[in-house]
């Protein structure tokens, strides 16, 4: 079972980016579907985006497609979130979670291991 840890949240105007990371520790992290999720004060934590073990198959919410990829590298243990074009909206605490041999549309009760999360806040 692995331990996973986000970093690299922060304060971002409108139209910034940042690059979060998920760093894993345990074995067997490339026999995980990793993802990406968030939860803004009040609402329900939502699915960003997912990776399949190998990284072969990727999935996005329809809210951040075209702005947000995901990647990751399996000789670091880590999974990563590239975020563009950021706005409001996308103000929330981000987690990254793991889903052993997950299908990357898998629902978010799937996903057995969680991080602490990260919050990003983007504001001018």
């Amino acid at each position: 079972q692995v331990q996973l840890v986000e970093s690299g949240g922060g304060l971002v105007r409108p139209g910034g980016s940042l690059r979060l990371s998920c760093a894993a520790s345990g074995r067997r992290f490339n026999s995980y579907t990793m993802g990406w999720f968030r939860q803004a004060p009040g609402k329900e934590r939502e699915f960003v985006a997912a990776i399949t073990w190998g990284g072969g198959r990727i999935h996005y919410a329809d809210s951040v497609k075209g702005r947000f990829t995901i990647s990751r590298d399996n000789t670091k243990n880590t999974m990563y979130l590239q975020m563009n074009s950021l706005q409001p909206g996308d103000t929330s605490e981000y987690y990254c979670a793991a889903n052993r041999w997950g299908e990357p549309e898998a629902p978010l009760v799937e996903y057995s291991i969680w991080g602490p999360g990260t919050q990003v806040t983007v504001s001018s």
